[in-house]
């Protein structure tokens, strides 16, 4: 199994992700290939998650030749994917990929960067929009955004994800890149969360950005600045 326990968070190790995030991570990966970057690593996070988290059942069926017994995954149409806008737009492209029915929910959410960072080492957080499908008890959701930073956007995500739903089965924080204090601010917050991360870096600068991390996802994404 390629997801592996490093402190409070699990660490995706697959080969392919690792590889996908090392070619994200260098600066002269022009926006398409960083957008499809972050496509192919959704998809390759998806699978990691069926493989590593969720349970299969047996199962009969009928060949063309004989009756035989076959293995299914179970919960498949029990998933819902949060994108939090705007970034994990093309990660989340890839997450459907392996979770095609899944139900989906967005949530525009961002810091408000000309308020700055607090001496508590979080952010003023903007939410714009919001629209969740129903969670129910049965379900595994995913909240996706590519960058783990101080954990003030994430945190606030989740308490829209977890107000007024039951508890899913299964609640999941993935992301491309961490930084140990939003892993350990999002896991004081929520113990129920399991956090899914392909990289645990090193620190936060200044402005709180993921060192060495890759950048502003989303501008790289979408070529805004």
């Amino acid at each position: 199994m390629a997801i592996e326990k490093r402190g409070d968070a699990h660490l995706i190790t697959h080969a392919l992700a690792k590889d996908t995030l090392s070619r994200l991570r260098d600066v002269e990966t022009e926006q398409v290939a960083f957008r499809k970057g972050l496509v192919k690593l959704g998809r390759i996070c998806g699978y990691e998650i069926i493989d590593g988290a969720m349970e299969t059942e047996f199962v009969s069926i009928r060949t063309p030749l004989a009756e035989t017994t076959g293995e299914r995954v179970k919960g498949l149409d029990n998933v819902v994917i949060i994108n939090v806008l705007r970034a994990a737009t093309p990660f989340v492209e890839g997450l459907l990929k392996a979770f095609p029915r899944a139900k989906q929910g967005v949530i525009s959410a961002g810091r408000n960067e000309e308020a700055g960072m607090d001496d508590d080492g979080t952010f003023p957080i903007e939410i714009d929009y919001t629209k969740l499908p129903d969670i129910t008890a049965e379900d595994t959701v995913i909240v996706a955004d590519p960058m783990l930073a101080t954990g003030s956007t994430m945190t606030a995500v989740l308490d829209h994800v977890v107000s007024n739903n039951p508890e899913p089965e299964d609640l999941f924080v993935l992301s491309a890149v961490s930084a140990p204090a939003g892993v350990a601010r999002v896991t004081e917050a929520f113990d129920e969360v399991d956090l899914l991360t392909v990289a645990l870096d090193e620190e936060l600068n200044d402005e709180g950005f993921i060192v060495p991390g890759l950048g502003d996802a989303g501008d790289r994404a979408f070529r805004t600045k």
